[in-house]
């Protein structure tokens, strides 16, 4: 009886051994995980800094103002002034449509009392 109980003690500390080896792997291997995704995060993060330094870059003024003169001929392509936007009442709105009348209509919802009078009671089911 003895060693039944020293051999499954020791079957239980091999088991329990193997099952905090394996968690430790996990750990371990989901650490370097995250530390591979922090990288590729911040190298992201530098290179949509570059690209939005790069965007404000080509979208200046005064670049895109030679570029449409250059351009003038082709795109025919004039500078946005306060005449080109209209007043709020030139704007045209769509007709909202016609309402149709409720012809026969049907009363869907009633009252619990209402609907109770409707069941059969329950000594009358089969």
């Amino acid at each position: 009886m003895r060693t039944l109980l020293f051999l499954c003690t020791a079957l239980s500390v091999i088991a329990l051994a193997a099952w905090a080896y394996r968690e430790n792997h996990l750990t371990r291997q989901a650490m370097n995980e995250q530390r591979a995704l922090n990288v590729e995060i911040a190298s992201l993060t530098a290179a949509l800094r570059i690209q939005r330094a790069e965007w404000a870059y080509l979208n200046r003024p005064d670049r895109l103002r030679e570029l449409v003169d250059l351009n003038f001929a082709r795109l025919k392509l004039v500078p946005i002034t306060g005449e080109h936007f209209g007043e709020i009442g030139q704007v045209a709105y769509p007709m909202p449509e016609p309402r149709s009348e409720v012809v026969d209509a049907v009363e869907v919802f009633g009252t619990f009392e209402h609907l109770a009078g409707t069941l059969p009671e329950p000594e009358a089911l089969p």
